[in-house]
């Protein structure tokens, strides 16, 4: 399979870039508009988790354990063990190894410099930790799942493997940004900015790595 040129990367880089320091610039500002729609969007999704607490309770433990920060490393670091046993590639687990840290860094440091705080309800579904902002649960998923899907295209994984990947990996992607709003645990601008930020780590990985191989 091929690999994605060099201009194609610089270029997603760049507007993930810019796209994730807009987001950053507006919440630290607290620009009005996007304040309210958060709000706004918040208080429906808490509506709905406080009305419907089967599919509450279906979400806490997708978000719990599934997809919680802690299991996706753990999936990253299975990924590392592979690649050294399997395919002796030393230089790509370290690569993967490295990147998903300096995900996490970069996710903790912006947590504290940004310092944003959660949503507060009267009524609460489900709690969390450290500062909002950006989500570490859409950021972490994004960054795993967008490597590893590289990955799989790096080593010519089949139709029927890579199709599974991919939606496993949107679903997951998607759906970990979705129930960190419904639970009330975090503004919708957060998990967009996880992903955003995510997204921007996995291609700027990615050009670093296919610019040590020419």
């Amino acid at each position: 399979m091929h690999s994605p040129t060099r201009p194609t990367v610089l270029q997603t880089g760049t507007t993930l870039a810019l796209g994730s320091a807009l987001l950053l610039t507006l919440v630290l500002v607290e620009w009005r508009p996007l304040i309210d729609a958060d709000e706004r969007i918040a208080r429906t999704a808490h509506g709905w988790a406080v009305e419907e607490r089967g599919l509450t309770h279906a979400f806490r433990i997708l978000t719990d354990w599934v997809w919680d920060p802690l299991t996706l490393r753990l999936v990253c670091a299975a990924a590392v063990v592979w690649l050294v046993w399997r395919r002796s590639a030393w230089w790509t687990a370290l690569w993967l190894a490295a990147t998903c840290a300096l995900g996490t860094v970069l996710q903790q440091t912006l947590k504290a410099l940004v310092d944003r705080p959660r949503p507060v309800w009267p009524d609460p579904v489900d709690s969390a930790h450290y500062a909002a902002f950006p989500s570490g649960h859409a950021m972490t998923a994004t960054v795993v799942c967008g490597l590893l899907l590289w990955l799989l295209h790096h080593y010519g994984a089949g139709r029927a493997v890579w199709r599974t990947a991919m939606v496993v990996a949107v679903i997951s992607v998607v759906g970990v940004g979705l129930t960190r709003v419904w639970l009330g645990v975090h503004w919708p601008s957060d998990v967009l900015g996880g992903w955003m930020l995510g997204a921007f780590v996995v291609t700027v990985a990615v050009g670093a790595y296919e610019r040590r191989r020419v």
